[in-house]
């Protein structure tokens, strides 16, 4: 269904009904219009819609050593607790589970989720100074990843499809595929993308060849809404439930 539905976005929309129609799926949603860069009429696609571009410094990038990788809101956040992070209250999942592989150096991390809803900017950017080292693209479940979905579904953010980045040993951004998200791609390897039908785990080790991505580059987009699991080394300030944006100095 997420194919199809990845399809149809991707289908060219009339110029002369583009404004009305985007203007009515933004008011719906709550999309604020006053950022976009480009305008309506030339979003020829639905898809080009939701990765837009911002206006120059509508997200200004704080100078603390970390920022938000993305707009959202703040799901469970806290510390890496003996391998486990927090779903919601009761239910928890494995960090190996969610990185795919044993991660002792990261056992004690802090971790934040952050949740992309249809109005949000959908593309991700470096929350800090660092090189791409390693990126993996497990392939798994679309189910949705709505408030709902984080309560009643177990291990949600290990059982759906994800792309991880590893950005030197500082952070790890795990982009979490989800129902009707057509894709995830990141901008430092073309050829790494989800929900292509794939069923093995792909890693990639860029060693001499990892890109450096300063703190509020891009690293890549969402095409529709998602989820990111973020973890650091550095403590973390932030509220469960608040609303954020991209840049925002997050490190306590």
């Amino acid at each position: 269904m997420s194919r199809q539905i990845g399809r149809l976005a991707s289908l060219r929309i009339p110029i002369w009904m583009r404004e009305r129609f985007y203007k009515a799926f933004g008011r719906f949603f709550g999309v604020d219009f006053s950022e976009f860069d480009t305008p309506l009429k030339n979003f020829e696609r639905l898809q080009d819609f939701f990765i837009r571009e911002l206006k120059p410094g509508a997200r200004p990038i704080a100078e603390s050593a970390l920022v938000s990788p993305c707009d959202g809101v703040f799901g469970q956040c806290g510390q890496v607790n003996d391998g486990h992070l927090l779903q919601i209250k009761g239910k928890s999942y494995s960090l190996s589970d969610l990185l795919g592989e044993d991660a002792p150096d990261w056992h004690d991390a802090h971790y934040a989720t952050i949740y992309l809803s249809p109005k949000d900017y959908h593309r991700f950017h470096a929350p800090c100074d660092g090189r791409v080292i390693k990126a993996k693209h497990i392939p798994g479940y679309l189910w949705p990843v709505n408030p709902w979905a984080v309560k009643n579904i177990n291990q949600l953010f290990c059982v759906n499809e994800r792309l991880i980045c590893w950005l030197d040993e500082k952070a790890i951004l795990v982009a979490v595929g989800a129902t009707m998200v057509g894709k995830v791609k990141v901008r430092f390897d073309h050829h790494l993308t989800t929900n292509n039908k794939l069923t093995e785990p792909v890693v990639k080790i860029y060693g001499d060849k990892a890109q450096l991505f300063k703190k509020g580059e891009e690293l890549g987009h969402f095409e529709f809404g998602s989820t990111i699991v973020m973890l650091t080394k550095e403590p973390l300030k932030v509220t469960v439930g608040a609303a954020v944006r991209l840049g925002e100095a997050i490190n306590s």
